[in-house]
């Protein structure tokens, strides 16, 4: 019986660390940000950069975005989003993974 019950605890913690770790993956957060292409990407982030970065998307580079705070490149997953800010310094709202941001809003700084 004893068993059981520690099988049931055990098994409870690891729903909830789960639950935890995908609570945290969902939520929404603001980064002010430079739209730039992976080509170029940190070198790129800065207000001369807008005419190379409009070049190098319209070549077939994909959009990335440069975080302000710590220069971070994030894939931009729905670059739609985010037509007509190319190369311009924004603050981005969206879904963040480890390596790209979902967009779900941005304005310009």
């Amino acid at each position: 019986m004893r068993k059981v019950l520690v099988l049931c605890l055990l098994i409870c913690f690891v729903f909830a660390l789960t639950a935890f770790a995908f609570d945290e993956m969902g939520k929404s957060a603001t980064v002010n940000a430079w739209v730039v292409d992976d080509k170029c990407g940190a070198k790129g982030a800065n207000a001369g950069g807008e005419a190379c970065t409009k070049k190098c998307l319209a070549a077939g580079a994909k959009m990335v975005i440069v975080t302000d705070a710590d220069q971070k490149v994030l894939a931009v997953e729905n670059p739609d989003a985010l037509k007509g800010h190319e190369g311009h310094h924004i603050a981005v709202t969206g879904h963040m993974g480890k390596d790209s941001i979902h967009v779900e809003s941005a304005k310009m700084l």
